[in-house]
């Protein structure tokens, strides 16, 4: 439950956080007529994007044994694959992510109310189809699916809050923070899915080593004990995995960690003499 709320809150807060610049650049511009054609953009996005997740789970039951493990390693393999690139593109098109967004409103709004729609829309279809396959991927695993669902709900609803609070000025986040240590844990929740997708493989018998495990660590986390689920859903710590799901939990989790939390190097400086021409 801690996995999906996650992903619910930094998800709904990327999208809340565009969803507001927008609002804000039409508001202090004098352009609220334009209001209803991003809530409309933003509306449409939503329903698809939750249509997506319904597609994916009907069309997951039709599927045979062998089937729907093997569909439920692609669509977690591909959950890592937007959860890495999700947080490295934050990291770095935090800082200018709204002056992006309001070069493209301006465009948007000459070329009319459909621009606007469309704008709007694809800001938050991308979050929104990503927080779908992802939920989709983590969902699939949990003991209690509903309650996952609800989690995410309330990781998203929270979200919202937040980003209405910021766009009201009633609430300070520091944003730089708040992505880096949503980020960190996130790699772990996305390290945990590789893992699931390669067991899934293993059960489809598209990869071997089903039988062959790493370590047993079944009588320290009994299944079912409190700390056990804890460690699972938090971490995504399985008792028993295999040789190759350690690997593959180890390759993805270590390297992509290392460069999350790296320093960013500062471009240097351009000394103003070199700026300077001469006739």
């Amino acid at each position: 439950m801690f996995a999906t709320f996650l992903v619910g809150l930094r998800e709904g807060l990327e999208a809340t956080l565009i969803v507001s610049i927008l609002v804000a650049c039409l508001v202090k511009t004098d352009q609220r007529r334009y209001l209803p054609h991003v809530w409309g953009g933003v509306a449409v996005a939503v329903l698809l994007s939750i249509g997506a997740g319904a597609a994916l789970q009907y069309g997951s039951t039709r599927l045979s044994f062998t089937g729907q493990e093997r569909f439920e390693a692609i669509t977690s393999v591909l959950a890592v694959a937007f959860v890495t690139w999700m947080i490295f593109w934050m990291r770095g098109a935090a800082k200018h992510i709204a002056g992006d967004l309001r070069d493209k409103l301006g465009e948007a709004i000459g070329m009319g109310p459909f621009a606007v729609v469309l704008i709007a829309f694809l800001a938050v279809i991308r979050e929104g189809l990503e927080t779908a396959l992802i939920l989709y991927s983590m969902v699939d695993y949990a003991d209690d699916p509903a309650a996952s669902l609800g989690a995410a709900g309330g990781g998203i609803a929270v979200a919202v809050a937040i980003g209405f609070g910021l766009y009201q000025g009633a609430i300070r986040v520091n944003l730089s923070k708040f992505f880096t240590w949503t980020g960190a844990l996130l790699v772990l929740v996305a390290a945990g899915l590789l893992k699931y997708g390669v067991h899934d493989f293993q059960e489809a018998g598209d990869l071997p080593g089903l039988n062959d495990l790493a370590f047993d660590l079944s009588p320290v986390l009994a299944p079912g004990t409190w700390y056990a689920e804890i460690l699972s859903g938090m971490f995504n710590l399985t008792p028993a995995p295999t040789v190759i799901e350690t690997i593959a939990w180890a390759a993805y989790l270590v390297p992509v960690l290392v460069l999350f939390l790296m320093p960013r190097k500062q471009p240097a400086p351009v000394p103003a003499a070199a700026t300077e021409t001469t006739d």
